[in-house]
This record gives C-alpha cells, structure tokens and sequence, in this order.
C-alpha cells in the first residue's frame, strides 16, 4: 500500500517520499505505465468528458495521472506537493512528454489548509492521498470546492486486513521515530461529504488495495 501513510509535521513527507521512492515510481511507469487503479482513474474521467478540461491534482507524485490526462485531450494541469522528493522526475517526465507549457507544480501548499490561494479546476484528482491526512473532512470539502464537473480519489478499503496492516505500519513508524502515519477513514463518511458539496457519486471501482470513488457536480 504505498504513498498511503501520512505526517504529523510537515518534514515527514520528505523522510518517506524522498528521491528514491520517486525513481522508483518513475521508472515502474515508464516500464509498466499506469497501475490498475490510476488506470481506472483515468477510465471514469475519459468517460466523463476531459476535452480540455483543466485539472488540479492533490499529491500527485511524479504526475503521471496528470501526463496521461493531457495525452487524452485535457488542456493543462497543477499539482499540489507537499514532498519536494518528486520534483525532479517530476521535470524530467514532463519534459519528455513535451507538456513543459501546460502542468505547473506547487511545492508546499496543503489544499485543506491553503486552498484559498489554489485556482478551481475542471476535475480535481486525489489518488493515495486521502489516506495520508488525518482531516479527511477539510481535505475532501477543499477538493469539493475546488472542483468544477468532477472529483475523483482513492481510499484503502475499511476491512479487517487494511486495518491490521495499517495499525503495523503506524506501529513500526513509532518505533523508528517517524511522524508518519497512516488513516483509514469511514467510507460513508467521506461519500457524504462529496454530496454535501453538491457532488454525486457515479463511478466506484473496487480493488484489492484501493477503492475508486469519481462524483460529478449536480446540475
């Protein structure tokens, strides 16, 4: 379950998701390309309609949600970090993409906490984020408000075994001094949040590790 676990202070980011974890994500999309999840990300908002569509993504690592969305037709992209440890991937698959006019990348800002600095978008993606964030209310309700059409994110299943594995995982940060931990929020919880932001959702995608939520704005 990687990039799912998240800081009590802002200096945890760069112990987890420094510049090695970021070559290794990097170099498995350019091998493999898009995991299962990211892949159904991508279905439900080609399903929707991204034609030039802006989209704001949350923790998007090295972007590569954001580069398959511009291959399919979306017009420009922004990228939230709070980890400085993607950055040069970051550039380096933008550049080799040829997008180095149309994705700009925020290092620093926390939507939940900044999101009045933060331009609204088309679609806004949060996948392996949510979990990261012990506010999952604030977080979710930024999102809401900043999406025009559409929001999609990711969110371990609220079963027995991620909760074990969760509990291990924030077990073994303790006793290596990390400020890392990890969240598993309720489902229901997090569905109504999207709805009281006026969002309904309409695509739901269940993996083994990652559930799939995509909502589309009312009206």
């Amino acid at each position: 379950m990687d990039s799912c676990c998240g800081p009590r202070d802002s200096g945890g980011y760069d112990e987890i998701f420094d510049a090695r974890f970021s070559r290794a994500i990097a170099r498995r999309y350019g091998r493999k390309g898009l995991r299962p999840a990211e892949q159904h990300i991508i279905r439900f908002l080609t399903g929707i309609g991204i034609k030039g569509a802006s989209i704001l993504e949350v923790g998007g690592g090295v972007g590569e949600i954001q580069l398959e969305l511009l291959k399919r037709g979306a017009a420009r992209a922004v990228n939230l970090e709070l980890s400085q440890g993607y950055e040069e991937d970051a550039a380096r698959l933008i550049e080799e993409a040829g997008f180095g006019g149309r994705i700009e990348r925020h290092l620093g800002v926390d939507l939940a906490g900044e999101g009045d600095g933060v331009e609204p978008a088309d679609v806004v993606v949060l996948h392996r984020v949510v979990c990261c964030y012990p506010d999952y209310e604030r977080l979710l309700s930024a999102a809401a408000d900043h999406a025009r059409s559409a929001l999609v994110f990711s969110h371990p299943p609220a079963n027995l075994p991620a909760r074990v594995f969760i509990r291990m995982m924030n077990g073994m940060l303790t006793a290596a001094g990390r400020s890392f931990r990890g969240y598993i929020h309720p489902p229901a919880a997090m569905l109504g949040i999207l709805r009281n932001h006026g969002f309904e959702p309409v695509f739901r995608w269940r993996g083994p590790v990652w559930r799939i939520v995509g909502a589309v704005r009312r009206g």
